[in-house]
């Protein structure tokens, strides 16, 4: 049987290890020969990562490397690789330097001259959009829109240019504030994908009009964990389902979840307000009444 990790020569440089998002499973063999092979793996948040090693029994030395320290580790991550080591730059989660630290030290190790190896493996941004459905020919990723909302509307409408998929990273405070500001300076009809939670056990796609799933999470307690908003920019809008598809779904759902769990679950899946749905729930129940 072959061995599940091996320990690998490396030469001097850096290594930008993509981390899983959620299952642990999802790490690659490769990044973990790297994460056991280099001499030292700097990580935005130590606990998280300590957390992968020590699924895998891997005991390199682990340092801090986050936005806060930055400007005093480069210094140091830069005299580990001029003396020789090989050094490992993870983050919380997914691809380093997508949304989060690092391109500053990328940026002043290939000008020293050393190297930089990318290993590439899970992205929320990448997996979200491969289960939308929506467009991936032309897709634009936004990170984390403006905390104003003046500035999301102003950052929201110049994007509605481009004619193109627009992933975002979003927090459930924010998420129907920000769904507000979709609404008022792209339009309601636009289509939006929410995708919860990636690889972990309650992950969720919610799929809509930007209205339609503004109305139904006004509703709703902020949804909790990791979001990505994936919004339809190419100017045909969401695919409404018909009024019987959604009384079959209802119907499929009321002798095991009664008239509130199936308009929850409706709600989620069509993204339509729950108080819509329950009423019509009700309506159908009393309809199969003997």
């Amino acid at each position: 049987m072959t061995q599940l990790i091996r320990s690998v020569e490396l030469s001097p440089g850096l290594y930008v290890v993509a981390t899983p998002i959620g299952n642990l499973r999802d790490v690659t063999l490769r990044a973990l020969d790297t994460l056991a092979s280099v001499d030292v793996i700097y990580a935005e948040d130590t606990r998280q990562t300590k957390r992968l090693l020590d699924t895998y029994a891997i005991s390199a030395p682990l340092k801090p490397y986050h936005d806060h320290n930055g400007a005093q580790m480069r210094p140091r991550i830069l005299r580990d690789i001029e003396e020789g080591r090989a050094v490992a730059l993870v983050s919380d989660a997914g691809t380093p330097l997508i949304s989060d630290p690092g391109y500053k030290l990328v940026r002043e190790l290939t000008e020293a001259g050393h190297s930089v190896v990318p290993l590439p493996g899970p992205s929320a941004a990448i997996a979200a959009l491969s289960a939308a459905g929506l467009p991936t020919d032309v897709f634009t990723f936004a990170g984390f829109l403006p905390p104003k909302s003046g500035q999301r509307q102003d950052r929201l409408r110049a994007f509605s240019a481009q004619k193109a998929t627009l992933v975002l990273y979003e927090t459930g405070p924010r998420l129907v504030d920000t769904l507000q500001d979709l609404v008022e300076s792209c339009g309601g009809d636009i289509e939006v994908v929410l995708a919860r939670e990636l690889t972990k056990l309650f992950e969720e796609f919610r799929r809509g009009s930007a209205e339609d799933l503004l109305a139904a999470l006004k509703d709703e307690p902020p949804p909790k964990g990791e979001i990505v908003l994936l919004i339809s920019m190419t100017g045909e809008p969401a695919g409404e389902a018909s009024q019987e598809q959604i009384d079959a779904y209802l119907r499929e759902h009321l002798p095991k979840l009664g008239a509130k769990g199936a308009a929850n679950e409706a709600a989620r899946k069509y993204g339509k307000p729950k108080r819509e749905l329950y009423a019509r729930a009700v309506e159908l129940q009393k309809s199969e009444e003997p």
